[in-house]
């Protein structure tokens, strides 16, 4: 299984940021390669609610199920799949040194498919995941930060 973090403070209060990151309909702006998010479910956030999702790799598009298994507010997001491409993200809010701002720390867990498709994706996983952190932290700061 592969594995990115990263952390960020971001120059605004940690209710802006959570409520940015934890609105599903903003989840295609952020998060790099993502081309569908949508619930499944009548409830679109915290414990239990389901997405569809489907991300972009390279030449293929991944689709999975993912359910939220973990939500305290301002506080943490983890989802996790429980059908199709196999992964896990988990995001951590918490008020940054200086007043005002806020420590956001995600980590990124996935397991490729195996066979031929996983043989493709694997070498684009590592410039992926590089390019989609950096994606993620920008948008984030141009949507929350004024």
């Amino acid at each position: 299984m592969g594995e990115v973090s990263h952390s960020a403070v971001v120059k605004a209060p940690r209710e802006t940021v959570f409520a940015y990151v934890n609105d599903y309909q903003n989840v295609p702006d952020y998060f790099f390669g993502i081309s569908k998010f949508r619930p499944v479910t009548d409830q679109t956030e915290g414990l239990g609610a389901v997405f569809d999702t489907a991300i972009k790799i390279g030449p293929k598009e991944l689709k999975s199920q993912t359910k939220c298994t973990e939500w305290v507010e301002n506080e943490l997001i983890s989802l996790e799949s429980v059908s199709g491409l196999s992964s896990a993200t988990r995001w951590s809010f918490s008020d940054g040194d200086e007043e005002g701002t806020t420590k956001l720390d995600v980590v990124f867990r996935y397991s490729l498919p195996g066979g031929l498709a996983g043989k493709i994706l694997s070498p684009l996983m590592g410039p992926f995941a590089d390019q989609a952190v950096k994606h993620t932290e920008k948008v984030v700061r141009e949507k929350t930060e004024g």
